[in-house]
């Protein structure tokens, strides 16, 4: 799992929400136009892996594999 994944998964316990929007997750890439570009892509991958639940109108949430991956990616 990149570094860039890591931090989106973190950012649900970081913001302590159940439900973030694609906004808020940019913050993982700060200003930084590519490093928004990377969050954007990271999203698609997780919530392709299964990771993330798209909730409508650009909020995800984690889902139970997306949990037990964080807590995987902070040891």
């Amino acid at each position: 799992m990149s570094k860039i994944e890591k931090l989106v998964l973190g950012s649900f316990e970081h913001w302590s929400k159940d439900k973030l929007d694609l906004h808020t997750l940019f913050e993982v890439g700060e200003n930084d136009p590519d490093a928004r570009t990377a969050v954007f892509d990271a999203v698609e991958k997780l919530a392709s892996e299964g990771l993330l639940q798209e909730e409508g109108n650009d909020f995800y949430s984690l889902t139970e594999k997306g949990k037990e991956a964080a807590k995987q990616s902070k040891t």
